[in-house]
């Protein structure tokens, strides 16, 4: 019997950026389902401030050298990759000039979300749809793992759901302590039409706020976790009113069987969407 396959889109993972609750999850969580029977791809963007040299970053050169179109400007896509030897696990980077070179993350040198947030969301959606469809492998789970992942569980069911490699894929979605005050640019959701998902199915990012975005995530989500001990109390009632499985916040000890056990259950189960 053919292993289940989980594509993991994360938004932060240790040791390439600060530590943090989600960048251990985002680094323990795939060695974890690896060690437990599953293949996995593990995916973050490479934002300017990961030390490419210290972490033996290398570019990918037969997965590069395509171009995203965004808001009708061409950006090259460049597909990087890192070796965690004691894992036996490789991390994907999605690299791109316009939107990575600088060297912050989400948040500039004074603490402000930058302008083109929802367009390098859109780009590292898009980058690890393209790099997975190069690598001819199709997940039966794609887990998104932060607030910047949010767009992929639209595309996954909108955009590709017709696609073959992607058309019984089941998508998680893991809530955290992540919001950000404001919103994304109010044109995100003209921009994601030239995507191929159309305004009317997200009508939510008309007003793109943290809450809005992570409403819409859920929307296009077979199942979600909570992945912070205490998160915006809206978004947890909105997710247990939703009709899908919801995992309960686990602690360090009992996640990773906790999390794999889910993944089984998602992969059977029928899909329920709304909107």
């Amino acid at each position: 019997m053919e292993k289940p396959k989980v594509l993991f889109v994360q938004q932060e993972i240790t040791p390439y950026l600060k530590e943090t609750h989600k960048g251990l999850i985002g680094r323990q969580l795939p060695q974890g389902i690896q060690e437990r029977g599953k293949e996995i791809r593990t995916f973050m963007p490479r934002f300017g401030n990961i030390n490419e040299r210290r972490n033996q970053l290398h570019e990918v050169i037969r997965l590069s050298g395509m171009n995203l179109v965004i808001n009708d400007t061409d950006h090259p896509l460049i597909i990087k990759v890192a070796s965690i030897q004691s894992a036996r696990m490789q991390i994907y980077f999605i690299d791109n000039d316009d939107f990575f070179k600088r060297k912050f993350t989400v948040l500039d040198k004074a603490g402000k979300m930058f302008a083109d947030n929802d367009e390098r969301a859109i780009f590292y959606t898009r980058g690890v749809i393209e790099t997975v469809k190069k690598l001819s492998w199709s997940p039966n789970v794609v887990h998104c793992n932060g607030w910047f992942t949010a767009l992929m569980p639209v595309y996954v069911k909108i955009a590709l759901k017709d696609s073959g490699m992607f058309s019984d894929t089941k998508v998680v979605y893991s809530i955290y302590d992540d919001d950000f005050e404001g919103n994304l640019n109010a044109s995100i959701s003209q921009k994601f039409k030239t995507q191929g998902v159309g305004e009317e199915f997200t009508p939510k990012l008309k007003d793109p706020s943290f809450v809005n975005l992570s409403k819409t995530a859920m929307d296009y989500s077979d199942g979600i976790i909570i992945g912070s001990e205490n998160i915006n109390p809206e978004l947890e009632a909105y997710a247990r009113e939703s009709g899908k499985p919801v995992l309960d916040y686990q602690k360090p000890e009992n996640y990773m069987d906790a999390y794999n056990e889910f993944y089984d259950e998602i992969i059977v189960n029928e899909s329920v969407l709304t909107q």
